[in-house]
């Protein structure tokens, strides 16, 4: 243990911020006033006294002396390696401070003990072992910092407490753990502490080290993906120069390329903002690939480029003729928009509050009419690009606005893509099979069709990808649609429905001579001149064996006749040219399909018995004809009551219940014997059991019906009806009049029953085909009965009366 021994009398030497151990050696600068005093003060007395000049290191924290000071001798008084005068002091042990008291020159004079720091021999156990980690700990340091001529001075002291003032030496320590191993008497306690700071240290050099070398490793990383980035860009601008491709095609020199785009005011703005945060963030960041993606997209798009319209209404018309026969409606309604788009141009008025003058049509109709072409030959006559966009089975909402950013793989809608693919911003999009968009847990795709077609809102499309905005009100939409009813009622409620009801026998064999022939003469590889087709063999082709309200059968039966008389040429079984006639068809292709009930054998129509009555439908495959079979049941064996086969929806079977019970009141008034009705089921049957069947249409066809399964009475032939009926017998109004009375015409129907609030309709119906027809307008159903039904007297049909 440390005890105290003979007072000292010394000069004070103050050290500022520094801290002095005993067995250190340590240089001072004599410029200094306050160790220019102590030294010379030490030197003054040493004349008086044997032994080298001596004074008191103490250390002097914010003007404040610490409690005990180290004795130190003046070694050598000279000049500093940088030339300034200077001694070399070495401390010598520690000394108790006392009080203060004179001395020789200016310096500070102080009374003080020397402290004994001796540790008694043998050393004991634990402080042997302490001093042997001390020395590990020391050593291991001291290699890391390559001072191996250290390492040998440190491994040769055996006294516990020079040990422990040896680490005054260590730079890490600072200025409180000095003065703390100042203080500190114990020699032992002493080295624990100076083990400890220098455990902490080497630890905390470990974690620096570890994280120095993660550093590294990343940074060598970089620098050389760097390196290798920079080769390959070398080699392929290497490459691109020997392939005589122009060097910069792929300039990353995003900025630039804004810059020079021609980009609206808003977009370029998020352009340079995304800009800004791809030249941040670093090459191996992913947002970074999904900004450049996103700036190719808005680079790519044609924000400024329109085409010019052709202002020629008188060509735009003649093309649209010579692409397509009939369509009246829907050439109509391009002609006039062609010639309000011309007047708008010549005053000026190309654009009206921020919107431009695009049209948004949908084209409803069964399928094989030429929804889908007529998209392309509109584009045509207005000399627009045109785009067509497959909305059948889509179910994503993201299809139509696009996913955000932050998925991966990510892109634009069907919209923004089509414009992308157009190459111009008012292009003709042809949105096709519109009502065979689904919806699911993905959203519904019909829902953000709204905004796109909405000629009030289509001008600031936001796509959620871009997130710009969009002009769409310059693109004119054409909607195409088998079934109105599938068609969101606040969608349709955007659009101009024009309504493609079907052709008739005429514009079908016009169709096929003109358009069908030729295409399939070429893909047959048939010349013109080869294969003619006579009108009367398209004629039959179009009544008899195909039975559509469009032309894609009747295209399919011409393709097959002409690839029948070319296998039979390469045969050697037929010689060309050739012309097919209607007398050669059935050796070509077989028997008809469709003969008309007409021109049946009287036996074996289906209107031959009682209780069958045709009517007419509307189907999504256009109009058709509607058989209606009613029997009674025997009284003793079946039970009383109506029973409806066929699948039919609930209105049907409402339609039903509602022609039975006008039977039943109006019995005795019709002479019909209604007795019959109270004890005996009746039986309703609607033909073609697998397809469903639904709407009121079909009243006054199961009256006629029930009335002719009454009566006797048959129903005539050539006779159909469509009209919903009330419980007081009056005739209703229904829809899709043209389509039916063209299915009446494709089925050999001469003369059809409809209600008198629908003959406006009939202004629809081309006039070749009025002409084949014989209209009657109704308003009650009695006037229907009389017009159907038979005589009873006679099998021969009566004068049908016309109603007024």
């Amino acid at each position: 243990m440390a005890s105290t021994s003979t007072p000292l009398t010394l000069p004070v030497l103050p050290l500022d911020d520094e801290v002095v151990l005993p067995g250190m050696v340590v240089p001072l600068d004599l410029n200094d006033a306050d160790v220019r005093a102590a030294v010379e003060a030490a030197q003054a007395a040493a004349r008086s006294e044997p032994g080298k000049p001596k004074v008191l290191l103490v250390p002097r924290i914010d003007g404040t002396y610490a409690s005990t000071g180290v004795l130190g001798t003046v070694e050598q008084v000279g000049r500093l390696a940088d030339g300034d005068p200077g001694a070399l002091i070495r401390g010598r042990g520690r000394v108790k401070i006392g009080a203060g008291t004179t001395g020789p020159g200016a310096a500070l004079w102080v009374e003080g003990t020397r402290i004994d720091e001796t540790v008694p021999e043998p050393l004991p156990g634990h402080v042997a072992e302490l001093v042997t980690e001390y020395k590990a700990l020391a050593t291991a340091w001291l290699r890391k910092r390559g001072a191996w001529q250290v390492v040998d001075r440190v491994q040769a002291i055996d006294d516990v407490s020079q040990l422990a003032d040896n680490s005054g030496y260590s730079p890490f320590l600072t200025t409180e753990q000095k003065i703390e191993l100042l203080e500190t008497t114990d020699p032992v306690t002493r080295l624990k502490l100076a083990t400890q700071h220098l455990r902490d240290h080497l630890a905390e050099q470990d974690v620096a080290e570890t994280i120095a070398k993660d550093v590294q490793e990343g940074v060598d990383k970089q620098q050389r993906e760097f390196l290798l980035r920079r080769q390959l860009e070398a080699v392929r601008k290497e490459l691109r120069e020997l392939n005589g491709e122009a060097d910069g095609e792929e300039s990353d020199d995003y900025r630039a390329r804004v810059e020079a785009a021609d980009l609206p005011e808003k977009v370029r703005e998020a352009a340079l903002k995304e800009v800004d945060k791809l030249e941040r963030s670093s090459d191996q960041s992913p947002e970074g690939s999904w900004i450049r993606t996103w700036l190719d997209t808005i680079l790519e798009l044609p924000w400024n480029d329109r085409t010019e319209d052709a202002y020629d209404i008188q060509g735009a018309k003649a093309v649209l003729d010579a692409e397509h026969a009939g369509l009246e409606d829907v050439k109509e309604r391009i002609t006039e928009y062609l010639a309000v788009r011309k007047r708008r141009t010549d005053r000026g008025l190309g654009v009206i509050g921020g919107r431009r003058g695009g049209a948004v049509l949908a084209l409803v109709g069964p399928p094989g009419v030429g929804k889908t072409s007529l998209g392309e030959s509109v584009a045509h006559a207005m000399g627009r690009k045109f785009v067509r966009v497959a909305l059948g089975g889509v179910r994503d909402e993201a299809e139509i606005r696009g996913h955000r950013r932050t998925y991966v793989g990510a892109l634009p809608g069907r919209i923004v893509r089509a414009i992308k693919e157009a190459g111009s911003m008012n292009p003709v999009v042809l949105l096709d099979e519109i009502d065979k968009v689904g919806s699911d847990f993905r959203g519904d795709p019909a829902a953000a069709l709204l905004e796109v077609l909405d000629p009030a809102q289509n001008h600031t499309f936001r796509d959620h990808y871009l997130e710009v905005e969009l002009d769409l009100s310059d693109v004119v939409f054409l909607a195409t649609a088998n079934v109105l009813e599938a068609i969101p009622e606040a969608l349709l409620d955007r659009m101009e429905l024009v309504r493609l009801d079907g052709y008739t026998e005429d514009e079908k064999v016009v169709i096929a001579r003109d358009h069908l022939l030729p295409r399939q003469l070429e893909r047959a590889g048939l010349d013109k001149d080869e294969v003619t087709l006579d009108e009367s063999a398209l004629r039959k082709l179009a009544g008899e064996y195909t039975r559509e309200a469009g032309v894609r059968t009747l295209e399919r039966s011409i393709a097959r006749l002409l690839r029948k008389v070319a296998a039979q040429h390469e045969l050697g079984e037929r010689e060309l040219p050739f012309t097919i006639t209607d007398g050669d068809l059935r050796g070509l292709i077989g028997r008809p399909h469709h003969v008309p009930e007409s021109a049946q054998d009287p036996a074996e129509r289906r209107t031959s018995v009682p209780g069958v009555a045709t009517g007419l439908a509307v189907t999504g495959a256009g109009g058709d004809v509607l058989f209606v079979e009613a029997s009674l049941a025997d009284p003793e064996t079946g039970a009383a009551g109506l029973t409806l086969t066929g699948q039919l929806g609930d209105v049907m079977k409402e339609s039903a219940q509602i022609a039975l019970s006008f039977l039943r009141s109006h019995g005795a008034e019709l002479e019909l014997p209604v007795a019959d009705l109270k004890d005996r089921g009746v039986h309703i049957h609607f033909p073609a059991g697998a397809v469903p069947k639904d709407g009121p249409s079909a009243g006054v066809t199961m009256t006629t019906a029930l009335a002719s399964l009454l009566s006797g009475r048959l129903v005539r032939t050539d006779v159909a009806m469509t009209g919903e009926v009330s419980l007081t017998g009056r005739v209703l109004p229904i829809g899709g009049v043209k389509q039916k009375l063209l299915a009446a015409q494709r089925a050999g129907v001469t003369t059809v029953i409809i209600p008198k609030r629908n003959e406006p309709d009939l202004d629809d119906v081309p006039a070749e085909v009025l002409d084949k027809l014989d209209v009657h307008t109704v308003t009650d159903v009695r006037q229907v009965l009389e017009l159907a039904l038979a005589p009873a007297t006679s099998g021969a049909e009566p004068e049908v009366p016309v109603a007024a």
